[in-house]
C-alpha cells in the first residue's frame, strides 16, 4: 500500500463537526443586518470565499465590519455549544504525527475562525502548515491551497493524500494530481461526493483509521 509523505486535512466536517456553528453564525448576521434567516442550502450557496467574502456578498459591503464583529465573537462564544471534533480524531493526527507523515491543513474558512476552532480543541500543534481561505489567491474548489502546501515541503503531488468531506475537496485535488480520500461521516452532500467517485472513501473515523494503520505499521 502506498505511504503517503504528506496528508492535507480538510476541517469543516471532517476533522470536526462545525456546520451548525457556522450556520448559526451566518445566522446571527443575517437575522440582525437583512432580517430574516437563511437555509443551510441557502448559506451553503455562499461557501467557496472566506466569511468576511460570504458575508460581504450576503449583506452588502455597508455594514461588513461591525457584521465580522458580530460573526467573530458569536462564533467564538458558542463553539463550546455547537461545535465538537470528531471522536478519534485526535488519536489518528498523533498516530500520522508518530510514523513521520507530515500534515497539513486546508480549508476555505479564514484564518481567525480556523484557528479560534484549531485553538478550542487543541490541535493546532498537530499541522505544520495551516492554508486558510486568507492565505490562497483562488478559493476551494481551485487546487491553489493544495499547491501551495506541496510547493511548501519541496513534495510532488504523488507523495501527497488529501482528505476532505466535500466535492470542492475532490476537485481541487484532481486539479492538483492530488489522491483525494473522502470521508462522509458527516457530508451534507455526501450523494455528490459519491457520484464523483473519490479514490479512497470513509464512512466513520475508525475505518479510516484501521486503513492508516495498514499503511503504516
Amino acid at each position: 500500500m502506498k505511504r503517503y509523505r504528506t496528508i492535507i486535512f480538510d476541517m469543516d466536517g471532517t476533522l470536526t463537526r462545525t456546520n451548525q456553528l457556522i450556520f448559526d453564525s451566518f445566522n446571527h448576521v443575517a437575522e440582525k443586518y437583512i432580517g430574516k434567516r437563511l437555509t443551510p442550502a441557502e448559506i451553503i450557496a455562499y461557501f467557496g470565499p472566506p466569511e468576511e467574502e460570504a458575508v460581504r456578498n450576503m449583506i452588502g459591503a455597508q455594514h461588513i465590519v461591525p457584521a465580522m464583529e458580530d460573526y467573530y465573537r458569536f462564533y467564538r462564544s458558542e463553539h463550546a455549544r455547537l461545535a465538537e471534533i470528531y471522536p478519534g480524531t485526535v488519536d489518528v493526527l498523533e498516530f500520522l504525527r508518530a510514523a513521520g507523515v507530515r500534515l497539513a491543513l486546508f480549508t476555505g474558512k479564514g484564518r481567525r475562525t480556523t484557528d479560534i476552532t484549531l485553538e478550542q480543541f487543541g490541535i493546532t500543534s498537530y499541522f505544520d502548515v495551516t492554508m486558510t481561505g486568507d492565505d490562497v489567491e483562488v478559493h476551494k474548489p481551485s487546487g491553489n491551497g493544495i499547491a501551495k502546501i506541496l510547493q511548501h515541503f519541496r513534495m510532488m503531488p504523488t507523495d501527497a493524500l488529501m482528505v476532505g468531506d466535500a466535492v470542492a475537496d475532490i476537485t481541487a485535488a484532481r486539479e492538483v494530481g492530488v489522491e483525494i480520500a473522502s470521508v462522509v461521516w458527516d457530508s451534507y452532500g455526501m450523494k455528490d461526493v459519491l457520484e464523483l467517485k473519490p479514490d479512497h472513501l470513509f464512512h466513520d473515523v475508525q475505518e479510516f483509521a484501521g486503513w492508516l494503520q495498514r499503511i503504516y505499521v
